[in-house]
This record gives C-alpha cells, sequence and structure tokens, in this order.
C-alpha cells in the first residue's frame, strides 16, 4: 500500500448503514439532523492576542464574522499565514464551522479533528457530529470543526480531475508485479502525479506540513476567544494535536488524542507495524466469519487466510472486470479489505465483497475502495487523497535505503504474509516536488496539562503499541485502553472509555493513568 498514516477517514460506519439499506455507497455520512435554530449573532469572541508578535497581530488580532450555514451551524473562514516562519510571504483561508453548545453557555470551544491526513473535519461536524463528539460534548462546547490547510474547503491542494485520478488509482500495471520494469510505470506514474499537484496548487506545496497545520490551529484557538486549546483529535489528528503541545506547551487545556501515531517512528517503520496491525484484525475478521452462516471460507482460520490470499494472487494475475469498466486487481482488492477493517460493524460486508469475488463479481469490492478514495458515481467528493500525499510527503524524511526496504519486507512476510505481497511499492515521496521539512522524533511536551492518550488493542490502523509509546513520551501523557477491535475508542460504544474522556473534556477530571475498558 505504500501510504503511511493512518489510512483514511473515520465514516467506514456510513457505509455499513448505506450497504444495510441497498442505498449507494457513499450516499451520505452518519447525518445528524438538527432543526434550525432562531437567527444567531454574527459577532465575534474577543481575540486571544495575549504575546503575539508583532507581525502575527493582524492575524490574531482578526474578528470572525460568522454565517448560518444550515443544520444549526454556523461557518466562517479565517485568514492564516501561508509561511509561518516568513508571515509576508503571502496568506490561506482556513475553512471553520461550529455547533454551538446546546445546554446554554459553552465552557469553551473543542477543535476536533477527524484524521487522514487530509480528512475534512469541516464535514465531519456538519454530516456526523453525533458520530464525532458525544452528546454530553455537544451540550458544553461550542463544537469546531475546520478544514486544515491544503484540505476541502481551506485553501487547498489539487492534482488531478475525476478520470486522471481514476486512471492514476486503478489502472493496473502491466508488468509483473515487484520487476524493475513495474516499479518504473509505478514511479512514473507517482511523478506525474506529483508534477500535477504542484502545477495546479497555486504554490503551496511546500507549506502543507503538519507543523504549519498545528500553528494554525493556535490562531483558531485565539481568534475564537480561548485561552487554552480544548481538542479531541482522532487517527492521523494526535500527530496534530501532539505537535501543537510541543510547540505550545503552555497553551494546552484538555487534549485526548485517539488512535494514536507514534511521532518518532519512521514511515517505512509505519507500513510495517499498519501491515501487521491489518492482518492482525483480517485474522480477528476472519474468526468472526467462519463462526457465522455466509461466510464464503471454511476451515481454520489459517485456511480461510490461505484462501483469501488465494483469492488476491487470482485477481492479480487475471483482475476481475466490472460492471463499470474498471477492473479489479489485487491492489485495489486490498483497498477495499483495509477499507472494511476500520470498523467491526463493517465485516460484513467485506463478507459480501469477498463472496462476491470469489464468484467473479467485484462491484461490492469496488464500493469499499471507492468509500476509502471517497469517490462517487464516478466523482470525487473531496480532495482528502491529493491532501494525504501532500502532508506525508512534507513530513516524512525519504531516508531508507533498498537494504532498509528489504528488511521490511521480509519482516512483513513472516508476520503478515496475507497483506505483505501487495502491501509495498516505490515510494511515492521520492518523486515529490519538494523536500520534506518534518522530523520524526519524541514529542515530550514538557509542561503541558495532562493529555489523554486512548489506544485499541487491536487497532489496525494506528496499532496499539503506537498509543503506549506517545503516552510514554509525553510528560504529562495518561494511557487509556480501550479492549477490542476496529479504529479508534471513544464513542465507539465503550462506555468505560467514554465515561473516562468525557469526564476530562467536561470537569477536568484526569483519568486514571493505564485505565483499562474491557469490551
Amino acid at each position: 500500500m505504500n501510504q503511511t498514516p493512518t489510512r483514511r477517514r473515520r465514516r467506514v460506519p456510513a457505509l455499513v448503514a448505506a450497504l444495510a439499506a441497498a442505498s449507494l455507497l457513499l450516499s451520505g455520512c452518519l447525518y445528524q439532523l438538527i432543526p434550525d435554530e432562531a437567527p444567531r449573532s454574527s459577532a465575534s469572541a474577543t481575540p486571544d492576542t495575549q504575546g503575539v508578535a508583532a507581525e502575527l497581530l493582524p492575524y490574531y488580532g482578526q474578528e470572525l464574522t460568522w454565517k448560518d450555514c444550515g443544520g444549526g451551524f454556523d461557518c466562517t473562514t479565517v485568514t492564516a499565514p501561508l509561511d509561518w516562519a516568513d508571515p509576508s510571504a503571502g496568506e490561506i483561508d482556513l475553512s471553520v464551522i461550529r455547533h454551538r453548545a446546546t445546554g446554554g453557555e459553552a465552557i469553551g470551544s473543542l477543535l476536533t479533528n477527524p484524521g487522514g491526513p487530509g480528512a475534512s473535519g469541516v464535514d465531519l461536524i456538519r454530516d456526523s457530529l453525533s458520530f464525532a463528539v458525544g452528546e454530553p460534548l455537544q451540550k458544553s462546547y461550542d463544537v469546531i470543526g475546520f478544514d486544515p490547510r491544503g484540505v476541502g474547503e481551506s485553501t487547498a491542494v489539487r492534482c488531478y480531475d475525476a478520470a486522471e485520478m481514476d486512471a492514476y488509482i486503478f489502472d493496473i500495471v502491466p508488468d509483473p508485479r515487484g520487476s524493475a520494469a513495474w516499479t518504473e510505470d509505478l514511479l512514473d506514474a507517482h511523478k506525474r502525479f506529483a508534477e500535477a499537484c504542484d502545477a495546479n496548487s497555486d504554490g503551496i506545496l511546500p507549506y502543507i506540513t503538519t507543523e504549519n497545520a498545528a500553528r494554525d490551529m493556535d490562531l483558531l484557538r485565539a481568534v475564537l476567544g480561548d485561552e487554552s486549546l480544548n481538542y479531541l483529535g482522532y487517527s492521523y489528528g494526535t500527530f496534530l494535536g501532539a505537535t501543537y503541545a510541543k510547540l505550545y506547551p503552555d497553551k494546552v487545556g484538555r487534549l485526548v488524542l485517539d488512535g494514536a501515531i507514534d511521532p518518532s517512528v519512521t514511515g517505512l517503520d509505519v507500513n510495517i507495524t499498519q501491515g501487521i496491525g491489518f492482518e492482525s484484525a483480517l485474522r480477528a475478521y476472519m474468526a468472526a466469519c467462519l463462526d457465522g452462516d455466509d461466510c464464503p471460507f471454511s476451515g481454520t482460520v489459517d485456511d480461510g487466510m490461505a484462501d483469501l490470499g488465494t483469492l488476491l494472487a487470482s485477481v492479480d494475475r487475471s483482475p476481475l472486470p466490472g460492471s463499470d469498466g474498471r477492473d479489479l486487481g489485487a491492489d485495489s482488492l486490498m483497498t477495499a479489505i483495509v477499507a472494511a477493517l476500520y470498523s467491526e460493524d463493517s465485516w460484513p460486508y467485506l463478507t459480501m465483497a469477498l463472496a462476491d469475488a470469489l464468484q467473479g463479481n467485484p462491484d461490492t469490492a469496488f464500493q469499499l475502495a471507492d468509500f476509502y478514495y471517497a469517490r462517487e458515481n464516478g466523482t470525487y467528493t473531496d480532495n482528502s487523497t491529493e491532501a494525504f500525499r501532500a502532508y506525508n510527503c512534507m513530513d516524512y524524511p525519504v531516508d531508507s535505503s533498498p537494504e532498509d526496504l528489504a528488511a521490511a519486507q521480509a519482516t512483513l512476510a513472516e508476520k503478515a504474509p496475507t497483506v505483505a505481497p501487495y502491501w509495498f511499492g516505490p515510494d511515492p515521496c521520492e518523486v515529490w516536488p519538494y523536500p520534506p521539512t518534518g522530523v520524526r522524533e519524541p514529542i515530550t511536551a514538557a509542561g503541558a496539562a495532562p493529555i489523554v492518550v486512548v489506544g485499541t488493542t487491536n487497532d489496525p490502523a494506528t496499532p496499539y503499541e503506537w498509543a503506549v509509546s506517545l503516552a510514554d513520551q509525553l510528560s504529562s501523557g495518561v494511557l487509556i485502553t480501550r479492549v477490542g477491535e476496529g479504529h479508534t475508542g471513544y464513542n465507539k460504544g465503550n462506555s468505560c472509555v467514554d465515561r473516562a474522556v468525557e469526564a476530562y473534556l467536561l470537569q477536568g477530571t484526569v483519568p486514571e493513568d493505564g485505565l483499562r475498558c474491557e469490551k
């Protein structure tokens, strides 16, 4: 897969609902239907400009004009420097959405991030408010979603149109997997994609970094009128939150980082660990499938995994023609599997996709893969794939030697034999037009208030060991463990996790470090 962190979006349960209703994939998210309320004031809070450098005062001092954007939400745009190291170099826009506290006066703003990198925080709150935050948080906080720089409705990375994106993602390289010609063809495709991103993104690519996004988040805190940042970040959003804490430890309020990334591991190590994580989740899925009535596999878990490996190898040799003209190869089938493994609720639909593929019909698998890429009816509903690449190529140094890659492939072949043949390819960041500026190092955030880290024991996308590591790195880290399957832990039906997270965000009650929440 060679995507680095942290796989896609958090909306897989929406797929479950859509498939269960036999409706089109991506027909919507978990929509939170909120009656329109009385007209709202457009007045802005007084910005927090204490200690702000003179060259940044035009940004930190801006007063926001909120507009009713329907469904009980307010929207606004915040102007940020394109380059925080040189605020005179230009500006970008940040799209922001707010759902005001339902209980009356808010205790403050709660910023959120759904992950990615590249997922839209505006969409998360507008379309899936109750999926993002529980009702107690909605009652007491002004819940804030924002599109980070490069993403969605903010000043965005742009690369390909839909037809070009389809060809880039789904076209199958005819050369044998792993051959020199196969590698060259893929690198050429990555290079063309990178060149299109550079040509179509109006000069912003060098500045699409997590450090700049974290500085943007401090700007949002200030213009919202908050003296400290209260934040709930999922998946990649944990790296964004930890980076904020590194840069502004004195501004940390109540931070919850759910589905953590370890900021000290290399991009290659991320890929290895995720591959092993998805193999583990796939084995858990297979065990559940074999216990059910409709499983297309039989025998032991090892038998089922071997048969799945045979299916992957088969479509790698002879792709399955889909009803829309695309051919399903092993890479797209693996993407479909990965998409479904984000949530245990999606496992029945993985069973459908695999059963259909075994019968020569790839359409359900394509629906899962399309969900992963935000593709609907032949178009792409957001720019998450482009932004994902832009952030990762700037955040992760490309420093793996051929020997490192060979060792990684050997490790994955041993520990994740089903996914290993389809996990690694040439690194697309090798041909990105700008050198990375990010570093991989532990984050301690000395002096910050307690930071709560949530990890799920069989999370495939952000494996549990990363949550343990991040909580240990942070000087004030506190670990909550959710025992279970799937990606992230809060608001997933585990009342122990939910109570601990909400008690911290609402009352400041710090959970017991090492709290373990069973099913």
